[in-house]
C-alpha cells in the first residue's frame, strides 16, 4: 500500500505523514525534498511554480514510489498533488494507492505559513496554491480539526477498506 498526503502548503502533510510513518514503520518521502534548487528559488521569491517546472518534481515522486513497489514495500509520500494531472502522473502504474487530502481553512493554512520558519515557501503564495488546487474526488478528505492521534486512526482505517 501506498499513501499520498496531499494539500497544499500549510496544511499539515509532512506532520501527518510523519506520524503515519512511525505509526506504521513505512518508509517516508518528503516531496518538498525532491525539488530542484530552481524551483526552491522561485517559490522562496514568491514566484508560483509552472506545470513545466513541476513535472521533473512529480517524475521524481513517482519513481520513489515506483521503487517501492518493486521491493514490495508501502510507502508514504507528502506532496501537495494539486492538480488532477499531477495526481494521474504520480499514481501511473502504482496500486494499491490511496489519497489522502489535508484541507484545513484559508485562515488555519495562513497562521501556520506564517510562523513556518526555514522553509522557502512563503505565506504569499497560498492564494496561487489554493487557486491551482483542483479538489480531488475518492479520496479520504480531512478538514485537519482532529487531533494527530484521531487523523493516524482515521488514515489507518482508510488504507485497510477495500
Amino acid at each position: 500500500m501506498i499513501v499520498i498526503i496531499m494539500g497544499v502548503s500549510g496544511s499539515g502533510k509532512s506532520w501527518l505523514a510523519n506520524a503515519l510513518a512511525k505509526r506504521t514503520g513505512w518508509p517516508f518521502a518528503e516531496g518538498d525534498d525532491y525539488h530542484s534548487d530552481a524551483n526552491k528559488a522561485k517559490m522562496a521569491a514568491g514566484i508560483p511554480l509552472t506545470d513545466d517546472d513541476r513535472a521533473p518534481w512529480l517524475q521524481s515522486l513517482h519513481n520513489v514510489m515506483a521503487t517501492w513497489q518493486q521491493h514490495g514495500q508501502s510507502g508514504i509520500l507528502a506532496c501537495s498533488a494539486l492538480k488532477s494531472t499531477y495526481r494521474e502522473l504520480l499514481s501511473e502504474s502504482i496500486s494499491p494507492l490511496k489519497f489522502v487530502w489535508l484541507d484545513p481553512p484559508r485562515e488555519v493554512l495562513a497562521e501556520r505559513l506564517a510562523h513556518r520558519q526555514g522553509h522557502y515557501m512563503p505565506l504569499a503564495l497560498l492564494d496561487s496554491q489554493l487557486a491551482t488546487l483542483e479538489p480531488p474526488t475518492e479520496v479520504l478528505h480531512l478538514d485537519g480539526s482532529q487531533s494527530l492521534d484521531e487523523m493516524v486512526e482515521t488514515v489507518l482505517k482508510y488504507l485497510v477498506k477495500p
